[in-house]
């Protein structure tokens, strides 16, 4: 039997209801259930953006992808090989594999009848294998967790002793070799550019579940009592029920179904179970969630005062479908989270991060110093660097070659916790201006975000002979309605009274 047969093995004999003995299963029937346990995944996703979630899944992961009738969620079939591969997508916030899906639950006419029927449910549910894929994404956020800590020590420890002995050097090489297939297991979930194949990877993760006197993650946990809580998300008028009331119900349910403990206080997000009921108007979902904190926060270190999701930035690069070596800018940067999303994904492409704070260069520049010391940290040795360059200047007056320019992104200032609603009059004309002249006649495309759609619509129809709008999507920024538009810039060569007589900077 095969390493990645033996461990799955060890899964898929797991029973988490303790009150029911576990039943061994015969070599050929872990191979059998293994290769057919399929689950089907949900994923939040920006809303306004769950088209380009719904087609990096496919492109990605070679899946089908429905998008849910309530906004910002897709759901999608994968074996259980391909778990550690969902974590690495990039437009994905939070994930959980579907336990039961009702896309027309009829609900009872009182509050008292449809709180029975939640609790009646619980217990006819298909736990047996949403629960083997949480206990294998467990077990990776458990290596994950380990593998950092043990980084963070041997970096202490290098730091403290300096080089060390010649003894303790070559131990520690002897440590590495022995974990090489471990760390390439966890970079997996945050470095796309690893292109291992990933059923081995989630292997040699199952593999290492048992300790080194070869007992079971099973036999090692089974005396302790599963710790659960239970979230309702609901949207709809026409409920009788409470968000609250519904998940108090349904965590009895579960509780009494399978002498579970429930703990809403000192929630262990490494050891806990959380449970979720979704319910938007007559679809009820019943999942269980398989990351607690967004993949959104994968990038960014030093945040500032607006720091944009990178699953949004992600969105938005998409969108102008960069080609290699195209030069990608965002002239209001931030904190880089769209130009380090992009040499992120699109390592072929040049990005320039730039800002006219200084503060934000700063920050944008620690950022993109992080992200790489992360990576020479993961990788063992020295990196060639990222794509990417940090720079200060004025996005009126940038300092670029005109037509130098392919892609241009950035999130313009709403005008609410930066700038002002008056000073946007002003400065959305200058920066479509200015985007207009270092930008590529007829090729070059911005994807610009905004909550000030009327002074951006107000600004734009004065550029039409520069810049033509071919797409708008609607989305949601903190609660605020904003849009991402999606700019072709026209094959008319730039042409400003205030040019005449200038010449370009050499660089």
């Amino acid at each position: 039997m095969s390493d990645t047969q033996e461990a799955t093995r060890e899964h898929l004999d797991m029973n988490l209801d303790e009150n029911k003995k576990p039943v061994p299963l015969v070599e050929s029937d872990v191979r059998s259930e293994s290769e057919h346990l399929h689950v089907t995944i949900g994923a939040t996703v920006p809303t306004g953006f769950e088209q380009t979630a719904a087609d990096e899944v496919r492109e990605k992961l070679k899946s089908s992808c429905r998008i849910s009738k309530d906004r910002g969620k897709i759901y999608f079939d994968i074996a259980v090989e391909s778990l550690a591969q969902v974590h690495c997508l990039r437009s994905v916030d939070n994930l959980f594999v579907v336990v039961e899906e009702f896309k027309d639950y009829q609900f009872k006419a009182t509050k008292e009848e449809v709180l029975r029927d939640f609790e009646e449910l619980a217990g006819k549910l298909p736990w047996s294998d949403p629960l083997k894929v949480w206990q294998i994404n467990t077990t990776f956020k458990k290596k994950k967790a380990k593998r950092r800590k043990a980084s963070q020590s041997a970096g202490k420890e290098k730091a403290d002793c300096g080089q060390g002995d010649k003894a303790d050097e070559r131990d520690g090489k002897k440590k590495h070799a022995n974990s090489t297939s471990d760390s390439h297991i966890l970079d997996y979930y945050e470095n796309p550019a690893i292109k291992e194949e990933i059923s081995t990877l989630v292997g040699d993760v199952l593999a290492s579940c048992k300790d080194e006197t070869g007992q079971s993650l099973r036999e090692e946990t089974e005396p302790q009592v599963q710790k659960f809580r239970v979230t309702c998300n609901r949207a709809g008028e026409k409920h009788c029920f409470t968000s609250n009331e519904a998940a108090r119900d349904f965590g009895g349910a579960i509780q009494e179904y399978f002498k579970w403990k429930a703990d809403m206080t000192n929630f262990d997000v490494e050891e806990s179970c959380h449970v979720l009921l979704n319910i938007h108007d007559n679809e009820v979902i019943v999942a269980i969630a398989l990351t607690e904190e967004s993949l959104h926060r994968r990038n960014i270190t030093h945040f500032g005062p607006t720091t944009l999701r990178s699953t949004l930035a992600y969105g938005m690069l998409r969108l102008c479908e960069p080609k290699p070596t195209d030069v990608i800018v965002d002239p209001m940067c931030g904190t880089g989270a769209i130009p380090i999303e992009g040499a992120t994904e699109w390592s072929h492409c040049y990005h320039i991060a730039g800002d006219n704070n200084p503060l934000a260069v700063n920050r944008a520049a620690n950022n993109i110093s992080s992200l790489l010391t992360k990576s020479q940290i993961k990788d063992e040795k020295t990196s060639w660097g990222l794509p990417i360059d940090a720079i200060q200047w004025d996005i009126c007056n940038l300092p670029l070659r005109t037509a130098s320019v392919d892609i241009i992104v950035t999130d313009m200032p709403f005008g609410k916790r930066m700038g002002s609603k008056k000073r946007n009059w002003n400065l959305y004309p200058a920066c479509l201006r200015e985007m207009s002249r270092v930008c590529r006649p007829g090729t070059g495309r911005a994807v610009l975000l905004t909550q000030d759609k009327k002074c951006f619509t107000k600004a734009l129809s004065g550029m039409g002979h520069v810049w033509r709008k071919v797409h708008t999507v609607w989305v949601n920024i903190g609660g605020l309605h904003a849009a991402v538009y999606l700019l072709k810039r026209t094959p008319q060569a730039f042409v400003h009274p205030s040019d005449q007589g200038r010449r370009d900077p050499p660089w």
